[in-house]
C-alpha cells in the first residue's frame, strides 16, 4: 500500500506528496480546461503513468534475459474527446529500442508492456496504440 497526500492550493493548482519517498509534485489544469498549463495535468500524469509502467515492466523482463535497455524511449501522445464527457480518449505510446534483439526477447517485451498494471486499469473505451521501433535483430 502507498499513501499520497494532496493539498488544493487554488487556481486550479495541486501539491501531491508520494509518502514513502517524499517525493513532491505539482498539478495544474491544462489551458484548455481552464487552468494555466504549468505543469502536468492530472490526466497527463494517466498518460506518463503508462509510458512508465510500460518501459518498468519491460525493463523488469529485460533483466531476466539479461538484456540491457538503457537509452530506450517511450513518447506518449495524450488525446482528450471531443465531445463530453471530458476524458481521454486515445493515448499513443511508441517505443524506440535501440538495443539488438531476438524475436524472442521481443515477444517477451511486447508481452510486458501490455500486462503492465496501468495499461491492465485503463477502461476498455480508451484507446490504447502502442508501437515499437527495434534496432537490429539478432538470430537466435
Amino acid at each position: 500500500m502507498v499513501e499520497i497526500d494532496v493539498v488544493y492550493h487554488g487556481k486550479l493548482r495541486c501539491d501531491a506528496v508520494h509518502e514513502p519517498s517524499g517525493v513532491r509534485i505539482i498539478t495544474d489544469a491544462p489551458k484548455d480546461n481552464m487552468g494555466e498549463g504549468a505543469s502536468f495535468s492530472p490526466t497527463d500524469l494517466l498518460a506518463t503513468a503508462l509510458g512508465t509502467c510500460m518501459m518498468t515492466i519491460m525493463g523488469i523482463v529485460a533483466l531476466r534475459e539479461p538484456l540491457d535497455l538503457s537509452g530506450s524511449t517511450v513518447h506518449v501522445t495524450k488525446e482528450m474527446s471531443a465531445s463530453p464527457p471530458r476524458r481521454i480518449a486515445k493515448l499513443t505510446v511508441e517505443f524506440n529500442i535501440p538495443v539488438p534483439t531476438t524475436e524472442v526477447q521481443r515477444t517477451k517485451l511486447q508481452n510486458a508492456a501490455m500486462t503492465c498494471p496501468v495499461h491492465k486499469s485503463l477502461h476498455p473505451d480508451v484507446i490504447v496504440d502502442v508501437k515499437f521501433t527495434w534496432a537490429e535483430l539478432v538470430p537466435a
